[in-house]
Formats: C-alpha cells, sequence, structure tokens
C-alpha cells in the first residue's frame, strides 16, 4: 500500500452471515474468491451487525450510531438526511464516494453523502415497509422457503450482475481518470436473500448430501424462548411446516447464492487486477446482517442468535496489514471510524456528532489498547417485538433484554449454539446484573418504545394519504449521460473537465 490515501472498495451482501463462510470455519460454502481476501487480510472473528434487519442495519453502519439514536426502527422508516455518514465525511477529504447497488435508504435522501449511485435500489424509498403493529398481520411465512430452486433469472441475478458491471466499469473509469481518486466504490447486492433460487450453474456446485440439514433442528416446544415463539408463530414454523426435503433444498439454493456472490467478488478484484488500482486499494467485505438458514427451525431475522448476528468483515490490504485473525468483539458502527483514520492516516477529522464506532486500525495491526472495550450492542424493535429488545455481547457473554420477556444470557465459550440459557441460575447472577447495568446506561427503553409508536402512527398516516393518489416519487432514478461514457466534439468523456465538472 503506497503512502497516498487509499481507495476504498466495500463489498456487502444481504442475509451472508459470518457462520455460512469457510473463513468462519464453515465447510460447505465454496467460495474461493473470498477465502482468498480473507487469507491475505484480517479476518474479524466476532463482528456483530447492529439491528438485524436490512434498512436499520445500513444507516447505522453508515452513520455510526444506533438506530434508535437515529430513528430508523424497522424498513420503513426514514433516514434523514441531517444526519453525516462517512460519505460526507470522506468526501470532505476529496474522496469520490459512489454507491452501486442496494442500501435501502427510506425518505428523499437516496444519497447520504454519496456523490452517485450507479444503479438504482431494489426496494421502495416509501414508508409501505412498515411492520404492522398487530402480532396477527401480514407477516413473512415460509413459503418462499418452499420455493427454493433452480431459475433461469431471477430479479436478484438481474440486480447483482448489473451492479457488478456498473461497478467494474466505474472502476475502469477511475483507472482512466486520476481527478477521479481517491475513491470510495461501495458495491451491495442483494443476495442470498430469500427465496432461494439461483442458477443451474451455481446449484450445481453442491449435492444435497454435502448440504445436510441444519446442526440444531427445530427445538422443542418447552424450549422456546419468548421472541422465538413469536417469531415462530408468525411465520406458522412447528414440526410439520417444512419436510426434511424442502429444508435442504432451501439451504442448497442459500450456499448456492453465495457462490454466486463469491463470483461476483471475483469480478471486483480481477478488474482491481486489470486497472492497477489492487496496491491502492483496500478491500472491505462485509453483509448487513445473516441468516438462519433453519437453524432452531428458524428462517427469519429479526432475532439476536449467532447466525443472524455475525456478520463477515474481512479486511484486505497486505501492503498494510499482515494477516490476522482479531477474535476481539467489533460491529458494523466501527467500519466509519476505521475508513476515517485509513483516510486520513492516524489524524481523524473532528466530527460535527458524536459517533458510536471505534477505529479497528489498532486491532488490525495486532495491536489492542489498554483502555480498548469490546462490548457491542444490538437492538430490534421490529417484526415480532412487541416492545424493543436489546442485546449486549461482551467478551463471550451474551445478554437480551426485553421488557416484555424474561432475559436470556449465553456463554458462547461453552454454549456457541446457544442452547442453554444462564439467566436464571444463581451462578451467573453477577454476571447478568452486570449487564442488565449496561442496558440500564445505554438505553431509555421506555423513551425508545415511545419513540417506535409514534413514528409508526405519523408514517402510517402519511403513507395512507399517498395511496390515495399523487404520492411522492423518492426512488432513485440512475441518469445515463451518454457524455459521461462516449466520445463527443472529438473528446473522451474524462478529458472533458467542463462537462465533466457538471457531474460532481
Amino acid at each position: 500500500m503506497t503512502k497516498k490515501q487509499p481507495n476504498f472498495l466495500i463489498i456487502m451482501a444481504d442475509f451472508m452471515g459470518a457462520l455460512v463462510l469457510p473463513p468462519y470455519g464453515n465447510t460447505i460454502a465454496k467460495t474461493p474468491n473470498i477465502e482468498r481476501l480473507a487469507g491475505d487480510g484480517v479476518v474479524f472473528e466476532n463482528a456483530y451487525c447492529n439491528y438485524p434487519l436490512c434498512a436499520p442495519s445500513r444507516a447505522s453502519m453508515m452513520a455510526s450510531l444506533l438506530p434508535s439514536e437515529i430513528g430508523v426502527h424497522d424498513n420503513g422508516a426514514e433516514f434523514q438526511a441531517s444526519i453525516p455518514t462517512f460519505a460526507h465525511y470522506l468526501r470532505n477529504l476529496g474522496y469520490r464516494c459512489e454507491l452501486s447497488g442496494k442500501m435501502h435508504f427510506v425518505g428523499p435522501d437516496q444519497l447520504h453523502g454519496f456523490d452517485e449511485r450507479l444503479t438504482t435500489d431494489t426496494v421502495p424509498a416509501d414508508f409501505g415497509w412498515m411492520p404492522t403493529r398487530e402480532l396477527d398481520g401480514d407477516w413473512p411465512n415460509v413459503d418462499p422457503i418452499r420455493e427454493s430452486g433452480v431459475a433461469a433469472r431471477t430479479l436478484g441475478i438481474d440486480f447483482d450482475e448489473e451492479v457488478s458491471h456498473r461497478a467494474v466499469r466505474r472502476l475502469y473509469d477511475f483507472a482512466r481518470d486520476p481527478g477521479l481518486n481517491p475513491f470510495l466504490l461501495t458495491v451491495s447486492y442483494i443476495e442470498p436473500h430469500e427465496p432461494y433460487r439461483t442458477t443451474q450453474e451455481c446449484w450445481d456446485r453442491y449435492s444435497d448430501d454435502e448440504i445436510g440439514l441444519p446442526s440444531v433442528p427445530l427445538l422443542d416446544e418447552a424450549d422456546w424462548d419468548a421472541h422465538s415463539r413469536r417469531l415462530y408463530e408468525l411465520m406458522g414454523i412447528d414440526k410439520n411446516a417444512l419436510t426434511e426435503e424442502q429444508i435442504v433444498r432451501a439451504r442448497h439454493g442459500f450456499y448456492a447464492m453465495v457462490s454466486f456472490i463469491d463470483q461476483q467478488v471475483g469480478r471486483l478484484m480481477a478488474a482491481l487486477d486489470d486497472t492497477k488500482l489492487a496496491d491502492d486499494t483496500i478491500v472491505i467485505v462485509t453483509a448487513d446482517h445473516g441468516a438462519m438458514i433453519g437453524e432452531r427451525g428458524m428462517w427469519c431475522i429479526v432475532n439476536f442468535f449467532e447466525w443472524t448476528m455475525r456478520v463477515p468483515f474481512i479486511l484486505h490490504a497486505p501492503g498494510r496489514f499482515a494477516p490476522r485473525r482479531v477474535p476481539t468483539n467489533v460491529s458494523l458502527v466501527d467500519l466509519f471510524p476505521t475508513l476515517l483514520d485509513l483516510a486520513s492516516d492516524g489524524t481523524a477529522p473532528d466530527l460535527a456528532t458524536p459517533i458510536e464506532g471505534r477505529s479497528l486500525v489498532p486491532l488490525a495491526e495486532g495491536r489492542t489498547p489498554a483502555d480498548y472495550d469490546d462490548t457491542v450492542y444490538g437492538e430490534i424493535a421490529a417484526e415480532g417485538c412487541i416492545k424493543p429488545g436489546v442485546m449486549v455481547k461482551r467478551g463471550d457473554h451474551k445478554f437480551i433484554h426485553c421488557e416484555a420477556d424474561p432475559p436470556l444470557l449465553f456463554d458462547l465459550a461453552s454454549d456457541p449454539q446457544e442452547l442453554k440459557n444462564l439467566a436464571a441460575d444463581p451462578a451467573w447472577a453477577d454476571v447478568v446484573t452486570s449487564m442488565k447495568a449496561a442496558v440500564d446506561a445505554k438505553w431509555d427503553l421506555q423513551r425508545w418504545e415511545a419513540d417506535v409508536e409514534a413514528s409508526w402512527h405519523r408514517r402510517r398516516m402519511i403513507h395512507a394519504i399517498y395511496e390515495k393518489g399523487n404520492p411522492p416519487v423518492w426512488d432513485y432514478a440512475v441518469d445515463n449521460d451518454p457524455w459521461r461514457y462516449y466520445q463527443r466534439s472529438f473528446r473522451e468523456p474524462w478529458q472533458d473537465t467542463e462537462h465533466k465538472a457538471t457531474l460532481r
């Protein structure tokens, strides 16, 4: 890595948790490109999302604030334009910041600091994806799981291939035009999102025998915690909901889609090599959250179990960081300060507002500051919740609290599958007390619940009015200006500085 400001390529996937990837111990997935990045990079073994749902997780990651602090309570909540993101700060440091793919921004601001989006999004930008407040409402069910299999094309395939195509093309633009450097290019895929349907080529990379059943099947009903019970009932999951053949087929489709994402990673890395940008570009591979893929009989995501909460976080910069594995707890809010640290060579700019995260550069260098606190926080206030729920992960201990449910405490060192709740065990009383104190210090749960309810009622009213006609159009439309790609007036588009200035 040269001493000049590095470029950044951030690669994100939807639903691709850490536990489905070989760098995190999975023996099923076939992901040679991701494995190559992990082998040469820094693998954060215990990286967590801060909210196991798309829009809140992504907004939180970009702002380095918990979703409850910025009002992104669910998939239909607005991400306010007045909240600074890492893209704003990097642009202020001279970066060209662009996004290809999904970021699930809700509201009129569809950029949030990015100079430009290369594609539209796959999800609506309005308030239509709010959860219902009734537990017998229109909830997701297992029907998409039964639809798993082979497809010639799907929306996900079409979208993700366009995401790659435009990202690769933009990397060549960056190489041709030094004026666009340094750059941050975020490439964000929708797969492996359900339904788990993919191409015959990716499907044929696996057999049902090597996929197998989940490591933990559907638990006995007597062992369901209160939140899990609501999710099982809402999705219609019981011992007869899916056959073993359907479960294996769904998992087969999921892993085949993970291999599809790995192919896209390979395309991006090949473009970096071809453009001679690889040595000056830091690559980060992550995801907004994971997926249960049948573990504990679950296929949903709004829970705090490891399959959902643990995300890959691979930092690839061989010229700067030696390959290593970091066991310390980190989370997606740490991406923001890490980017600023790397972009400013350790002298990060003053921030307009405080942030939640911490730079991961010391950990990537093999150093753990003496005052480093490895506590990470998670939130849920959407599907399946009758009151907001929170998670505190500290060391090997995970504490889950909701004022409507009994608490959960897991010791992941001795119980990685989270099968033994220690919260009522007297031997663990001190840990429970310490964790509950952390919850009380971090959140005002009553205020947060009131904020969620007020936000929901406002958005529900506005959405109902817009459904009657003439709604605002917030979905991002891509400007395919021919000046940007093709010759005009006998000049290459990247040589036309006067026209180029209007595009920035």
